[in-house]
């Protein structure tokens, strides 16, 4: 798994780079300090993770993660890392479609799980604190006029919802009584007629539609 840390405190770096390069089947591969060395290193790395800080000079970590995202037929999954977890610029982060966040705070073994939780992609990190997230923020957009539900057949709605409760595939398969296979297959046609990326956004996308209420 490779690896890209962007963060403009360079022993926010140090500290990272020491904590994921002593994991097996882990490697850091390159840094940037600012967004916009971020975006270019990314572009020439092709890394399969990037650690990306919010708050940076230049480019910030939002703008930064839509050009990576806008520009590679195949980016990386992006993890926001931030101070404060209900920061209106993570929020933002997340709508510009990195995968999640992770508090700088966090342990040497969240970090760990995080950046594995992301790469697999079949669960959604720190469900809790995402939907709560969402759930504060949804509200700064205006509803979209189509409904996700037109879009979705029962079966599919159904894992939409058990997605924005945080259940992974096994869990869902576990609830609803269905195969893993067939549940990766109700996901991916939940993503691809939604137009999102991943389970995050399809959180982002259920609020902001109204398809869940906060609460």
């Amino acid at each position: 798994m490779r690896i890209v840390l962007a963060d403009d405190e360079h022993l926010v770096r140090t500290a990272l780079r020491t904590i994921l390069g002593t994991e097996p089947g882990m490697e850091v591969v390159g840094e940037a300090a600012t967004g916009a060395e971020a975006v270019t290193v990314v572009r020439a790395l092709r890394p399969d993770v990037v650690l990306m800080d919010v708050r940076m000079p230049e480019v910030d970590g939002i703008r930064a993660t839509e050009r990576i995202l806008a520009t590679m037929d195949d980016p990386p999954r992006i993890v926001v890392v931030t101070t404060f977890e209900n920061d209106s610029y993570v929020y933002d982060a997340l709508r510009a479609g990195a995968s999640g966040f992770l508090l700088k705070r966090s342990g040497a073994d969240e970090l760990v799980q995080a950046v594995r939780v992301v790469a697999g992609s079949d669960s959604l990190l720190f469900p809790s604190a995402v939907r709560a997230l969402a759930a504060a923020h949804a509200g700064r957009t205006a509803p979209r006029k189509d409904t996700l539900r037109d879009r979705l057949t029962d079966r599919e709605a159904e894992v939409l919802r058990l997605m924005t409760a945080g259940l992974s595939n096994a869990e869902i398969a576990a609830r609803m009584t269905l195969g893993a296979a067939t549940v990766k297959t109700h996901v991916a046609g939940v993503l691809a007629k939604l137009g999102v990326r991943d389970r995050t956004q399809a959180v982002i996308a259920a609020y902001e539609s109204g398809f869940v209420s906060p609460g």
